[in-house]
């Protein structure tokens, strides 16, 4: 590999030995910085996915970084057979960080998912005393948990899930946002868990009305149902408040983190609880080789200062503002809808003259721009949180140019 990787080189590799499960835009990238990434030719280009918000604290951050390459030449991996001298550290840190008695560390969003589904399952057994393998948990349609086989059990998605069954069972689907559809099946007495989404990422960042957050607690509180919150894209300082759920004072019985929990360089995930529930599960009973590693337990804790020290939440607010503003002035008849919070934002988009969201993508990574579409017609827009004012109307720029070039 001592020469110089192409652009076009690299495309082919990953057709010819790769499999086919992505269809990414085609930008080969190579290097990364804050807001912005270059690609294998040197042509710059601002990030508006941030790796689905894994890199809510910038590409490469200094402190991330050195904090990851520190702990790499000491000790990387014990499994959990062992002590280690970082992990107990980190698991103090986050758990007064976010004010849980317990984590349970894990490495990818999916696996924190899973964890979460046997976290209720257990609690529900042991403490609320429904039967044995009778325990259900209401989940929303349009939802995206992951990709494992139970997780796409409870996905309404068609490409997620069809052709990979037969499915796990135990699971409720309602319509999201509907506090009527969550009050039948709270009916249930076998009803464990709602697991939900503060805003749907995956399904276009979808934001709920005002209110349904705290009152789909109070609901669940009522029966004694746990209130699980998915905030591995959502948290993070990404809407604006550390959590999502901070923007309606609810605090989510278990709390599901990943992503930007690494600031994207390591992968890392997290579920916190308090010890009624998290003590239900014993030795044994879970786990994971790479979970909780010294690396990932170091790389976690200077992630979770970085948003600290850098203000990150309060400036995802405040940019948050002017883009939507911004994208909402643009004079348009593609853009249908503009809709977000903090820096996780997404614009409907209008098919024009056969041109759809994916057109509008291209060309903005041809004006040095990079987003994804999901859904045919939905375009999100997440910058890295690090974004400068400065930068973001120079991206707000070739957003509009690239939308104003279709006519």
């Amino acid at each position: 590999m001592a020469e110089k990787i192409t652009s076009k080189m690299a495309m082919e590799l990953e057709d010819k030995y790769g499999a086919h499960n992505y269809h990414p835009l085609p930008v080969v990238l190579s290097k990364g910085k804050g807001a912005k990434v270059w690609d294998a030719e040197g042509k710059e280009y601002f990030d508006f996915l941030s790796a689905y918000s894994a890199v809510n604290q910038g590409h490469c951050h200094p402190k991330i970084v050195d904090a990851l390459t520190e702990q790499a030449q000491k000790l990387t991996l014990t499994s959990r057979a062992f002590y280690n001298d970082v992990l107990g550290v980190y698991e103090k840190y986050i758990t007064e960080y976010f004010g849980y008695d317990k984590v349970l560390p894990m490495n990818s969003g999916a696996e924190g998912d899973e964890t979460a589904l046997k976290l209720c399952r257990k609690w529900a057994y042991e403490k609320k005393g429904i039967a044995e393998n009778e325990a259900k948990i209401i989940v929303c349609a349009n939802n995206f948990h992951g990709r494992t086989i139970t997780i796409i059990s409870m996905s309404t998605d068609p490409d997620a899930k069809n052709g990979f069954g037969p499915y796990t069972p135990g699971f409720i689907t309602i319509p999201y946002n509907d506090l009527e559809a969550l009050a039948k099946a709270l009916e249930d007495p076998n009803v464990a868990g709602f697991l939900v989404e503060p805003i749907q990422g995956e399904a276009g960042v979808v934001v709920p009305e005002q209110g349904f957050l705290k009152k789909a607690y109070d609901m669940c509180k009522a029966k004694n149902v746990l209130f699980i919150a998915d905030e591995v894209q959502t948290g993070i300082a990404r809407t604006g408040k550390l959590l999502a759920c901070d923007h309606e004072g609810v605090r989510p019985d278990i709390l599901i983190l990943g992503k930007a929990l690494s600031g994207g360089v390591y992968p890392v995930s997290a579920v916190l609880a308090d010890d009624d529930i998290m003590l239900t599960i014993k030795p044994g009973e879970h786990g994971s080789t790479f979970g909780g590693n010294p690396l990932a337990a170091r790389v976690a804790i200077a992630a979770l200062e970085v948003v600290k020290e850098e203000n990150l939440a309060e400036r995802a607010e405040k940019l948050g503002k002017i883009f939507r503003e911004a994208m909402e002035k643009i004079d348009s008849d593609m853009i249908e809808t503009v809709r977000g919070k903090g820096l996780l934002n997404a614009v409907v988009i209008k098919p024009k003259d056969g041109k759809t969201a994916w057109d509008v993508c291209v060309k903005m990574a041809e004006n040095g721009l990079l987003a994804k579409p999901t859904h045919d017609h939905i375009i999100r827009f997440a910058p890295p949180l690090v974004i400068t004012e400065e930068e973001l109307q120079q991206a707000i720029a070739i957003i509009e140019k690239s939308i104003l070039s279709f006519g």
